[in-house]
């Protein structure tokens, strides 16, 4: 990671996976390089998603199992100065790089895994991830999951990837317009 001051902790990291509504995972579908939006569970350690058994998505997974998933949490421009602010310092070109670097950005936090792919083959951890998937992205409907399963699973592949290796940064402003240093 270039920008070391923004690295964060590995709790960082898990946590933007709880909380990110989706992940793009990236694969290599041949020769080209192919990224796709899920909905994406996590327990402890793993990944979990479901798939149709068959389409681009499966036929590249099965020909090459190295994953990398990209999460991203809060992402907001900052606002740090008034207009009047602004308009003060625009006035002095030696100003420019403050332009740069907090007016003309944004703050983030994100995530990337790496890890290797694999059907989940095991009926009790099938219905254990699609269940994480629920509980996270329909916690309002768990009273029917048992009808939902029992009508769906048969139909999809549920995949697990263990996280082989997480990086995690943020670019975050405290009150007073500084930027904030990592937690590593």
């Amino acid at each position: 990671m270039r920008r070391k001051e923004r690295e964060m902790d590995k709790e960082f990291g898990m946590d933007i996976i709880d909380k990110s509504r989706y992940g793009v995972l990236s694969m290599v579908d041949g020769d080209l390089p192919y990224g796709v939006p899920l909905s994406i569970a996590r327990d402890e350690n793993y990944l979990y998603f479901h798939s149709a058994k068959e389409g681009r998505k499966a036929k590249a997974l099965r020909g090459n199992p190295n994953v990398s998933i990209a999460f991203v949490g809060e992402a907001e421009v900052p606002e740090l100065y008034t207009k009047e602010e602004l308009d003060e310092m625009a006035k002095d070109e030696s100003k420019a790089i403050v332009f740069i670097s907090s007016v003309f950005t944004t703050q983030f936090e994100s995530a990337v895994v790496k890890g290797k792919v694999e059907i989940v083959e095991d009926e009790k951890e099938r219905v254990r991830g699609i269940e994480l998937i629920c509980k996270k992205y329909t916690p309002t409907k768990m009273d029917y999951f048992n009808i939902g399963v029992k009508a769906g699973l048969g139909q999809a592949d549920i995949y697990r990837v263990e996280i082989e290796q997480i990086k995690a940064k943020r670019k975050k402003y405290d009150i007073d317009g500084n930027e904030m240093k990592g937690t590593i």
